[in-house]
């Protein structure tokens, strides 16, 4: 089974997406979009940016707990990742988005 994205509507109308390993974990989240089409560009993005060199920086939050970010080429964030206990986890995550992201397909869950 492969990994999809989930696209949905925030409950303020926004929209955004989850992208989603083959086992239903979260893998990556995005930003909030005002328009669905923005929001489907932002899946686009992840799937051209996912095996780009450079496209994941490594974070840590104030509790010392790994994260990361995909950037666009522009050095926009598209999404991030949730909060990992280790850095290893933190590399297992990465190559999840990098193996799931490509071929995922879109589960629109909007309407």
């Amino acid at each position: 089974m492969a990994g999809k994205f989930e696209l949905k509507q925030a409950k303020d109308g926004q929209f955004m997406f989850n992208l989603k390993a083959a086992n239903g974990q979260v893998i990556l989240t995005s930003e909030l979009y005002k328009a669905k089409a923005s929001a489907e560009n932002g899946i686009e993005s992840v799937r051209k940016n996912a095996n780009r060199e450079g496209a994941f920086e490594t974070r840590t939050n104030s509790r010392g707990e790994p994260y990361f970010i995909l950037k666009a080429t522009n050095g926009q964030e598209i999404g991030r990742s949730e909060y990992y206990s280790s850095n290893s986890a933190m590399e297992n995550g990465i190559a999840s988005v990098q193996k799931n992201a490509p071929d995922s397909a879109v589960n629109d869950i909007t309407t």
